[in-house]
């Protein structure tokens, strides 16, 4: 008799535990154990701020390249639009 009431339990657990996991509650408990086992035990968030200060890091050399550009051009444009007459001194 008692080996009817533990099978008997056990068919009923498994669906209960199919509605459990298949409920937000379920998938909220699931990302949250998947997102601090991921990536050496950091959480999500950790890794979302690594990547953006990384693409941040990236934008910034771009920019600098950018502007470093730009300052050569001014110089090049300064010098087209000196006065040519003008003597450049000798050193």
């Amino acid at each position: 008799m008692w080996v009817l009431a533990v099978i008997l339990i056990a068919a009923m657990l498994i669906p209960l535990a199919a509605i459990l996991a298949d409920s937000p509650l379920g998938k909220s408990l699931a990302r949250r154990v998947d997102g601090r086992r991921a990536d050496g035990g950091q959480p999500s968030e950790v890794r979302d701020v690594q990547r953006r200060v990384e693409l941040m890091e990236t934008e910034i050399e771009d920019l600098n390249r950018s502007v470093a550009g730009m300052r050569e051009e001014l110089q090049f444009m300064q010098r087209l639009l000196e006065d040519p007459r003008r003597k450049k001194p000798t050193s």
